[in-house]
């Protein structure tokens, strides 16, 4: 505080407005009258009265009050601040995600308040920093997550804590060694947090399930559900409602029903599916026109509203896809057996037919529960070689449907719809579970007639219910899949960003930005850059969700969409099945508030399952590096930040990071503005899509986390 000489007066707006902003700016502490002067370096007894003085009017404005201790503090009250939720990172940092928000609030790990990652807190601002970024301090919890934690036990004479697996849980949790419940050192166990007083360093928690010990495939795959409060086994109660179900076809379902046995039938699955939910049929019925069916097994038939096995399906609300193992939606006598379309047997559908000219364009169209009998049951590797050689069972339909298929395809990148298509990481394992090898599956010709078929049936029949019919006065209620539009926010960042590779993107309109988007990922094909765009164009776009708002989805370009297809695997397909049979049957509108919640449940449970099926996909990655520490690989740089460059193996695509800090050959930053990592000494640079090679020194299985160094 700089002092007016020639007055010797004291500028006590200057101390008013410097003591609000500092108080402000450090709502949990407080300080003493001494503090404060030493902060604005003044000492005389007439400057010291006025800083008093204006804490006295500070006070009575209501911004500060006086603590116990006679010191002086921010007063907080409820209006304090602004609410948001959680993310945690592995140092302790968490990101406050605030609703209306597009940029987080930063809070360091001293004033998080020992919040968890998925609190709901209450946080003050109180400064920005150079880079931008809001950080704030947490004031208050104001509501727990009730998530469990997954972690490996470690006991020891006195105590035991469990180190838990999850980034996004920085501290390890105390359990007290009465309360171990029979665990072993060195298991893996699900606990809870019991309570966390702000004098400890670590929560305390209390053990709910004891998996197994740690490292048998059994037991990291079931930590990895754990961890997501996802379920990994049905109750008997549920298996043996299950069991006494009647699979029996009686005369009146074949009375009721369309009889589709006659007209040739087939499924296309991978290699290693147990259930098949979908078939397709084709005859010619007159020259240049054919009847085409989609054919979805009729689960709705067998799995009565409120029964036990419907309210369980409705929790689980998707089946759960990990590396080596499916958990089902359905017990396995529905998933695998009943409802399965299964070759040489007779099965109930719900069916879309469709009559389709030589163009693909739709003459007809028909829904409604049939009857059918699947002729044979192909792979897509079966299926690809009727495409490629042109000879094979079938064949005749097989390249019908294609031909058509790839019309329709065509049709629709041309009407705006975006081509994300990611290669999916697959294994070989063995007997136990172990990685062999991993490996990439890419979408052929057969992946995508199945795919055009399916996204007919479903846009159809989404259209058929949702478009208005002459002197219909209101939309019945139905569950939607929708995309909305990117962000304008979030498109401008992304079109800044990869003008750094050299690309440009100028569109700001719906349609308009989806054909840029296809350029553009057509350019940066098999370029270094590629998986880093992509992801990040990926990242632009809105999440697709369930909802009875129909707004369209965006990324595919359809005024009309909804999931009809795959009732085996996914609820809100059942929820389609039953609200399609109701309209057909001339029935009122449903509840939509009812249907709306159980979108909204769908929605976030699938959004846990997929990330269940990243960590196991991640865990078994890293399970594979686990034995290849000391040696070399050539990999490619696939991304840089400021703690570390990312580096993706050539061989198999999994990728590790290089820590700046293990980097002590010189003092490296990070150049945002080149995406580059750059030696300060050396000006040894390392840029995204670089070829480097790099040595394996760590594979942390319990964090999925893979360390590189870099090899001269």
């Amino acid at each position: 505080m700089k002092k007016n000489k020639k007055t010797k007066t004291i500028n006590t707006g200057e101390i008013r407005n410097y003591l609000e902003t500092f108080f402000r700016n450090n709502p949990l502490r407080s300080y003493t009258v001494k503090n404060l002067c030493t902060r604005l370096r003044i000492s005389s007894q007439e400057e010291k009265d006025a800083v008093r003085a204006v804490l006295e009017e500070l006070a009575d404005k209501g911004i500060v009050t006086t603590t116990s201790k006679g010191k002086y503090q921010f007063k907080l009250d409820e209006k304090t601040g602004v609410t948001g939720v959680v993310d945690m990172t592995a140092s302790g940092v968490a990101y406050i995600m605030v609703d209306g928000q597009d940029k987080d609030i930063l809070v360091e790990s001293k004033n998080a308040l020992h919040a968890l990652n998925g609190d709901t807190v209450r946080v003050i601002p109180f400064r920005k920093r150079r880079n931008g970024v809001m950080e704030g301090e947490i004031v208050e919890i104001v509501q727990r997550t009730q998530k469990k934690y997954v972690g490996e036990i470690e006991i020891s004479k006195n105590h035991a804590f469990v180190k838990v697996d999850s980034k996004k849980m920085p501290n390890d949790i105390f359990i007290p060694v009465r309360e171990l419940k029979g665990a072993e050192d060195g298991y893996k166990v699900l606990v809870k947090i019991t309570d966390w007083p702000l004098t400890m360093k670590n929560p305390t928690g209390e053990i709910i399930d004891i998996l197994s010990k740690a490292g048998d495939n059994d037991t990291e795959m079931h930590a990895i559900l754990a961890e997501y409060d996802l379920p990994y086994r049905f109750t008997e109660e549920i298996d043996e409602a299950a069991n006494n179900i009647d699979g029996t076809i009686t005369e009146q379902d074949y009375a009721e029903r369309r009889d589709m046995r006659s007209v040739p039938t087939f499924t296309i699955d991978p290699a290693d599916a147990k259930d098949f939910d979908d078939a397709l049929s084709i005859r010619k019925i007159k020259e240049g026109i054919w009847e085409i069916g989609v054919h979805i097994a009729d689960v709705t038939h067998y799995v009565r509203p409120g029964s036990i096995i419907d309210t369980e399906a409705t929790e689980r609300a998707t089946s759960v896809y990990l590396v080596d193992r499916t958990i089902p939606m359905l017990p396995e006598k529905l998933s695998n057996e009943l409802c399965s379309l299964r070759p040489n047997e007779e099965k109930l559908c719900f069916s879309a037919v469709f009559e389709i000219d030589e163009d693909a364009n739709i003459a007809g169209q028909w829904f409604g529960r049939t009857v059918i009998y699947s002729d044979r049951r192909f792979t897509y590797e079966d299926a690809q070689q009727v495409i490629e050689t042109g000879e094979g069972d079938m064949k005749e339909e097989i390249l019908t449907l294609n031909k058509l298929a790839q019309i329709m395809r065509q049709n629709r990148f041309k009407n705006g719809s975006i081509a994300f298509e990611r290669d999916e990481a697959k294994f070989v394992l063995d007997d136990t579970g172990k990685p062999l090898s991993v490996y990439y599956k890419t979408m052929k010709k057969s992946n995508q007639l199945i795919e055009e078929f399916m996204l007919l049936a479903n846009r159809k029949v989404a259209e058929f219910v949702g478009r208005k019919k002459r002197g219909q006065k209101h939309e019945k209620t139905f569950v939607y899949r929708v995309h909305d539009d990117p962000s304008p926010e979030k498109l401008e960042d992304f079109k800044s960003f990869i003008t750094r590779f050299g690309y440009y993107m100028t569109a700001e309109k719906s349609r308009a930005v989806a054909k840029e988007m296809n350029k553009l990922l057509k350019k940066i094909h098999g370029r270094p850059e590629e998986n880093l765009i992509s992801i990040l164009a990926i990242r632009t776009m809105a999440k697709a969700v369930y909802t009875t708002n129909n707004i369209g989805h965006y990324g595919l370009a359809f005024d009309y969409y909804t999931h009809f297809t795959s009732p085996i695997r996914r609820y809100p397909d059942m929820m389609v099945h039953r609200l399609l049979a109701q309209y057909l049957d001339g029935g009122k509108s449903a509840d939509k508030e009812y249907y709306e919640n159980q979108c909204e449940h769908s929605s976030a449970m699938e959004v846990r399952a997929a990330e269940a099926e990243r960590s196991s996909i991640k865990y078994k990655m890293v399970e594979y590096m686990s034995d290849k520490i000391g040696n070399e690989f050539t990999g490619t740089i696939s991304g840089v930040t400021e703690w570390g460059i990312y580096v993706e193996l050539n061989e198999t695509g999994i990728e590790g990071m290089v820590s700046l800090r293990d980097m002590n050959d010189d003092y490296y930053y990070f150049d945002e503005m080149a995406y580059s990592v750059v030696g300060r000494q050396s000006e040894r640079k390392f840029t995204l899509g670089d070829t480097v090679k790099i040595k394996v020194v760590r594979a942390d299985l319990q964090r999925k986390q893979l360390d590189f160094e870099l090899s001269e």
